[in-house]
């Protein structure tokens, strides 16, 4: 895939300020599967055919900048959901979703997105990368405002999406931050038909420089923040990142539900596609 448009928004790149995963995140689940190392700086989530592994932060957050660097598994991951993403604990939750889909060695993984408003979702968009996620560590973001979401890669945004009319629900619930990994086989790779190859196991995907800017839920319903976000919760694209956006999205982009001909007609999908930056 050319890559030649994207070298100049590479000076885009948010500065990462190294944080502490002990500090921020529990290990949840995977029964010794997910491991941070010493110094807290890096998780490593691991599965097998027992069990797979995940982490969740000891806070929630109402509102925030969210960033990690990842690196996917290598060789064959078909199957496989590597994740980063923020979810409500709700029945009726709130989420924002960055799924990794693996594939069998040689073939693009695949960038899953979704938002969640009310226990509701069905707002798929799929990406393949501009690059190998599994050779190096890559830059993913969630940005989350009053006003809007914002999915970065590498510093550039793939997709937005905005409170919109009154008539329709925003993500609005107290949220914490997940990292996972688990067998996604029934539907992950090609609509389930390539399934994990266990032979290949254990599977590894590692995190790195994670950082949370965020304001805090209060309990009258609103929320408190720090001083960092006046860098981010008034943060609109710039014409140039909206531009850059429009051409990863023109080139890189597999699914859209909006455009999916099942929801053609359909007036509840045309007012969600409404609010898609």
């Amino acid at each position: 895939m050319s890559v030649s448009f994207f070298v100049l928004q590479l000076i885009s790149l948010v500065v990462i300020v190294l944080a502490d995963f002990n500090t921020e995140m529990n290990i949840t689940w995977g029964d010794g599967r997910a491991t941070i190392s010493k110094d807290g700086l890096n998780l490593t989530l691991s599965m097998d055919q027992t069990s797979g592994s995940g982490c969740k932060s000891k806070a929630s957050y109402l509102y925030g900048r969210f960033d990690v660097q990842m690196q996917l598994i290598k060789g064959d991951s078909a199957g496989t959901v590597t994740t980063f993403y923020l979810s409500s604990d709700q029945k009726a939750h709130d989420e924002v979703d960055m799924e990794f889909l693996g594939n069998i060695d040689g073939k693009p993984y695949t960038l899953s997105t979704n938002v969640y408003t009310k226990g509701k979702g069905r707002r798929e968009q799929k990406f393949h990368l501009w690059f190998n996620p599994t050779a190096d560590f890559h830059h993913y973001a969630i940005l989350w405002t009053p006003s809007q979401i914002i999915l970065f890669v590498d510093g550039i945004p793939i997709r937005g999406f905005t409170r919109g009319t009154a008539q329709l629900p925003y993500v609005d619930q107290a949220m914490t931050v997940h990292t996972t990994l688990w067998d996604g086989s029934s539907w992950a790779t090609d609509g389930g038909k390539e399934k994990v190859d266990w032979s290949k196991a254990p599977f590894n995907a590692y995190y790195r420089n994670l950082k949370i800017q965020a304001c805090f839920p209060t309990a009258n319903g609103s929320y408190t923040c720090g001083n960092d976000a006046a860098s981010w919760i008034a943060q609109n694209l710039t014409a140039a990142e909206v531009a850059s956006m429009d051409r990863a999205r023109g080139k890189f982009m597999t699914y859209n539900y909006c455009t999916d001909p099942t929801n053609k007609g359909n007036s509840t999908v045309q007012n969600e596609c409404s609010r898609e930056l």
